[in-house]
């Protein structure tokens, strides 16, 4: 008789989300993914509205932190996300995926290299568009790819209903 070892539970996929069309098929392919692989699935948005953001406008202040302001944009962005995962897990159909939804503040490449660092994949969309755009990757996406220690899936924007 052989001891092997138990399986090891495969971490959850990671998805990075901002609410743009890129973004809605980055999600649709983790969803679709983590059927597939029967794990659940992290759904993470960052946003950037730290006061840090302010100091280069000179004219614009930044808002004072009461909490108030930066709470709400954390639960604005977090329903946003919840509500386009599950209309596109509705639209997927299929087995129920579990998912988490993260809304984090701070720059989004290392938001979601932070979120994936128990994860079994990583993905993200890609704003390239036009025929140069489909051959580059956006900022994010190309900083995650350079620094993910997971396996990492870019998904290309939708290029159906892209212009020749």
């Amino acid at each position: 008789m052989t001891d092997t070892p138990a399986p090891v539970p495969a971490g959850p996929i990671v998805v990075g989300t901002d609410g743009s069309p890129h973004a809605r098929h980055a999600v649709l392919f983790a969803l679709h993914e983590a059927q597939l692989r029967g794990t659940g699935l992290r759904a993470v948005c960052a946003y950037d509205y730290t006061s840090a953001r302010y100091t280069g406008y000179g004219w614009m202040a930044a808002p004072e932190d009461d909490g108030g302001l930066y709470e709400q944009l954390h639960d604005v962005a977090r329903q946003a996300v919840t509500d386009t995962v599950h209309e596109l897990g509705r639209q997927l159909g299929g087995p129920h995926v579990e998912v988490e939804v993260i809304a984090a503040s701070g720059r989004p490449s290392q938001v979601l290299l932070d979120a994936s660092k128990d994860a079994s994949l990583l993905v993200v969309g890609t704003r390239g568009s036009g025929a140069w755009g489909r051959l580059t990757l956006g900022s994010t996406s190309t900083e995650v790819v350079h620094h993910a220690h997971v396996p990492v899936v870019v998904v290309p924007a939708d290029t159906r209903h892209a212009s020749s």
